[in-house]
C-alpha cells in the first residue's frame, strides 16, 4: 500500500494560526455587521420621518415625528443586538478563518519541505479548505516518487535520460 493512501489526521490546538490574516478577516466581517446595523437604524429613521406619533410625555400630550420616538429605542436595540451578535460573529469567523489559515500554513510548510527534498504527502482535516489542492499535490508527489524510483532502479544512463526527458526542466 502506498504511503500516500494512509492520511494522518491532524488536530490543531491553536485556532489563531495566522494572526494577521485572521484578525483582518474577523474585523472586516464585523465591520460589515456593524454597517448593516447602522444602515437598519438609518433606514427605519428615514422611513419614519414622514409619520407622526402622539404620545404622553410627563403628563402632557406630545406630537412628534415617529422617527424622534423610535431613535432612542432603535439605538438601544441595535447596540444590544450588535454586542450579542458580535460575540457569535467573532467566534464563527475565527472558526471559518481557521479552516483557511490552517491549510495555508500546512501548504507553506509542505512546500518548504519539498524545497528541501522531502517528498511527503500533504493532508488536511475534514472540512478544511484546499482539499483539491492537497489531492493534486499528493497525486503529483506520487508520480514524482514513481519516476524517482524508476531512475533509482535504472541500470543505464540512457534509461535515466529518457525518464528525465519527461520532466519539463528549465
Amino acid at each position: 500500500m502506498s504511503r500516500l493512501k494512509s492520511p494522518r489526521f491532524y488536530h490543531r490546538r491553536n485556532y489563531y494560526i495566522d494572526k494577521d490574516f485572521q484578525t483582518k478577516f474577523i474585523v472586516r466581517f464585523w465591520l460589515v455587521l456593524a454597517a448593516g446595523s447602522l444602515l437598519t437604524v438609518a433606514a427605519v429613521y428615514w422611513l419614519a420621518q414622514n409619520t407622526t406619533t402622539v404620545g404622553i410625555v410627563d403628563g402632557r400630550v406630545a406630537v412628534h415625528t415617529t422617527a424622534e420616538y423610535l431613535l432612542p429605542l432603535l439605538l438601544q436595540t441595535v447596540a444590544i443586538e450588535l454586542a450579542v451578535v458580535s460575540l457569535f460573529t467573532v467566534l464563527m469567523t475565527l472558526v471559518v478563518s481557521h479552516k483557511i489559515a490552517g491549510p495555508l500554513y500546512r501548504l507553506k510548510e509542505t512546500l518548504e519541505s519539498l524545497g528541501n527534498g522531502e517528498l511527503k504527502p500533504m493532508h488536511f482535516r475534514k472540512g478544511d479548505q484546499l482539499q483539491k489542492v492537497s489531492s493534486s499535490y499528493n497525486a503529483a508527489i506520487e508520480k514524482l516518487n514513481a519516476k524517482l524510483k524508476m531512475i533509482k532502479d535504472s541500470s543505464s544512463v540512457d534509461d535515466i535520460k529518457k525518464i528525465l526527458d519527461t520532466f519539463n526542466l528549465s
